[in-house]
């Protein structure tokens, strides 16, 4: 069947969706404290209550192990210079600043909760990372990052992804990026990847000041140098998915085959402190509204190895329903007619080339061991054809580890 004849199917189930889209995101909603889909992530920074005694951060000392309340199978904590007496992995001796909470440690992540969050008075500032100061997560790493940057490493800083770890050490941060297609097969420099400082007038950094835009065409907006110009450019060419995908929709016709794939894989080791993690991102299209429902259902995933409990194929990133982030997913709420109207496709070439829609930003979270490795594959491509291409805008990775439990799942962020 071709597209001509799909157009007056597709826009029948359109209407049908977009109606259905608006109910399911008025119930939409995310703690941004690190919960989302069902899950809780608590604000609580440690169990134990802040000292008073002399010495140390919150009044422990490091030297004595004396000021901490904190008792181990009913014995107090008897930390000496070379004990590991909370068993983290890193001794006095070794540059822990308190050897009675496994949380604190050289690899571990600042933790900086707000007043209120969760409801409560804060917690007690404390120094987990051992750098002698207090509440001072890594600051941002993307400034001045050109467009055209092929440097994976630096599409890793645009996420938010700073920090470097050591490939045969403990600290936690990035052991590897790359450009490859949607399988993890080798590609090489595109226009189908860029970083953007903003995404037309009205889309900006969710964090730091840049963030990575993957594209089925080309990952370039108006006026920019090596902008398609039109819904369709073609890119990488025909490919193999990676297993269990293209994801149908339930009720919905799907292709089999995918092309003009792009992603951007990060291999990273979490901080001795996480239990989570959670990224933002947008998802537009071409395909919006005509193409609803039809076997051109172009995708966007975030494949993770170990795949995490509450996975699909791998994949964290889908709806309610589980549907995949496409054209079917519940978040389409960008366009002349849907609910937060056409305002974020301003100046992006999803506004002028042809009509086409597009998500609010959506939260991700997933759960994460401590110093657990784990590889984030973040894909894009086209389905059943070359034809209507989709982009997909990645930022604001950061590591959860303010107590609670971390879940899969993606929800719109609450105005």
């Amino acid at each position: 069947m071709s597209r001509n004849v799909m157009f007056l199917v597709g826009l029948v189930g359109a209407i049908g969706l977009v109606a259905a889209c608006s109910a399911a995101n008025g119930g939409n909603a995310f703690d941004d404290g690190g919960g989302g889909a069902g899950g809780s992530v608590s604000s609580g920074r440690s169990p134990e209550p802040p000292s008073t005694s002399p010495g140390g951060v919150g009044g422990f000392n490091p030297s004595t192990g004396a000021g901490n309340p904190r008792t181990d199978g009913g014995a107090p904590c008897t930390a000496s210079p070379d004990a590991d007496f909370d068993k983290d992995g890193y001794t006095i001796t070794q540059g822990d600043c308190n050897d009675c909470d496994a949380n604190v440690n050289p690899d571990a992540i600042e933790v900086v909760v707000s007043e209120g969050d969760g409801g409560g008075a804060p917690p007690e500032p404390a120094d987990e990372d051992c750098d002698g100061t207090v509440d001072n997560p890594p600051g941002p790493c993307d400034d001045n990052l050109a467009l055209d940057d092929t440097d994976p490493l630096h599409g890793a800083w645009a996420v938010d992804l700073c920090k470097q770890a050591t490939p045969d050490g403990n600290d936690y941060g990035i052991l590897s990026a790359k450009y490859v297609r949607a399988n993890g097969s080798a590609t090489g420099p595109s226009r189908q990847f860029g970083i953007f400082s903003g995404f037309g007038p009205n889309v900006n950094a969710q964090l730091g000041t840049r963030m990575l835009g993957l594209s089925s065409g080309r990952a370039r907006i108006t006026g920019q140098a090596g902008a398609c110009g039109s819904p369709t450019c073609s890119g990488s060419g025909v490919s193999s998915p990676p297993a269990g995908f293209p994801q149908n929709v339930p009720g919905c016709p799907g292709g089999t085959n995918i092309n003009d794939d792009i992603a951007l894989e990060v291999r990273l080791r979490a901080p001795s402190n996480a239990t989570g993690y959670k990224f933002k991102f947008k998802f537009y299209s071409f395909e919006y509204p005509e193409w609803i429902c039809t076997s051109f259902n172009d995708q966007f995933i975030s494949l993770v190895s170990p795949p995490p409990m509450g996975s699909i194929n791998g994949n964290i990133s889908f709806d309610s329903q589980l549907n995949p982030v496409s054209v079917n997913i519940a978040f389409f709420d960008v366009c002349l007619t849907c609910p937060l109207g056409p305002g974020e496709l301003s100046g992006t070439g999803f506004d002028t080339w042809n009509d086409a829609g597009g998500t609010s930003w959506l939260v991700t979270t997933a759960p994460v061991t401590g110093g657990e490795e784990i590889s984030i594959r973040w894909a894009i491509w086209d389905t059943a054809d070359q034809a209507w291409d989709s982009t997909a805008l990645i930022d604001g990775f950061q590591w959860i580890a303010n107590g609670g439990t971390v879940v899969v799942g993606t929800e719109p962020i609450p105005e």
